[in-house]
């Protein structure tokens, strides 16, 4: 059985995508989830576009959501 994508709906078709956006539309963990996630390499890396502004290049979410998908 595969999970549902519905979050793939939800993303732009390419680009950035800041956490905003990301939780819990896309994404749905709690911030510090994703936070913990990232930190042991579970989820993919942010990007630094500026002193203020972190965001994950939308390819990287897809790939990761992707790869979820037949995990059960």
């Amino acid at each position: 059985m595969t999970k549902d994508l519905s979050g793939f709906d939800k993303l732009p078709a390419s680009g950035y995508i800041r956490q905003k956006n990301l939780i819990p539309d896309v994404v749905p963990i709690s911030h510090a989830t994703l936070w913990r996630k990232v930190k042991t390499g579970e989820f993919p890396s942010p990007v630094k576009l500026s002193k203020r502004i972190t965001a994950w290049k939308v390819a990287d979410i897809k790939e990761w959501l992707e790869s979820k998908a037949g995990v059960e």
